[in-house]
């Protein structure tokens, strides 16, 4: 009994250190940031209501520590399981399905315990691009019709420059994805496809470009993706790891 009391008590603590993800990586997860425990990797919606948001939440944790952090540089890629890419999925361009229906915010959840803003609330943020340009280097040509980039970018003023320590999982941004013409008269096709979203990176800028930092590969196994509508869309033909440091940097080009 006593054996068996010590392995479930040591096993109730290796779960409980799961969540605080002190490991380098970047994380994906809907809802809340991945270190809570009540978030996601898969959402799934049943495209009845043109109603409501979905929400991904992007953090990150540094191996050592960063003086002087001015911002982040956020990439994620998405693919879609079919080809090409759903109207659903055509999002904030002139002229797509879903024009207004992609969006980005630093608001942190209060809910959120264990993630903390590195900014304090002080940051702002937008998004730079939402398209299927690739860099060929890194990329097979024959997934740019399943493919879109998403770039955004964080800042803080020089007033609120931060001090990150290692071993933390940082709060970076929220992505937004609303429901806006799911169903009925006008409906953008593809909203029960399967997608599935890599987190590429997190670069952590700072006041000195020479100290910046690229945080890439999931915290724990899995981590950098997230899944819509189920876990068929491959996210292993997104190319996340082994890369050398002038493919990483072609990523913020």
């Amino acid at each position: 009994m006593r054996r068996t009391a010590a392995l479930a008590l040591l096993a109730g603590s290796l779960l409980a250190a799961t969540p605080a993800l002190a490991a380098r990586g970047v994380n994906l997860s809907w809802s809340h940031c991945a270190g809570e425990g009540l978030g996601s990797q898969l959402r799934s919606f049943a495209c009845d209501t043109n109603a409501g948001t979905e929400q991904l939440v992007v953090s990150f944790v540094l191996d050592a520590p960063i003086p002087q952090v001015s911002g982040n540089e956020v990439v994620i890629d998405l693919i879609s399981q079919d080809d090409p890419v759903p109207a659903w999925w055509d999002m904030k361009d002139a002229g797509t399905c879903r024009q207004a229906s992609l969006g980005m915010n630093v608001v942190q959840d209060p809910a959120d315990v264990v993630c903390s803003d590195w900014a304090s609330g002080q940051s702002t943020g937008g998004i730079g691009a939402y398209n299927n340009t690739l860099d060929f280097t890194t990329f097979p040509p024959d997934i740019l019709t399943r493919h879109r980039r998403l770039k955004m970018a964080i800042a803080v003023p020089l007033s609120a420059l931060a001090d990150l320590a290692a071993d933390v999982e940082y709060f970076s941004c929220n992505v937004t994805i609303d429901h806006a013409k799911s169903v009925g008269a006008g409906a953008c096709s593809g909203c029960t496809g399967q997608v599935c979203l890599v987190l590429q990176s997190v670069k952590v800028t700072t006041s000195s470009a020479a100290n910046d930092v690229v945080v890439f590969g999931g915290a724990l196994a899995g981590s950098d993706m997230a899944h819509w509508q189920g876990s068929s869309a491959d996210c292993r033909i997104v190319p996340v790891r082994n890369r050398s440091w002038s493919q990483v940097k072609a990523l913020y080009r």
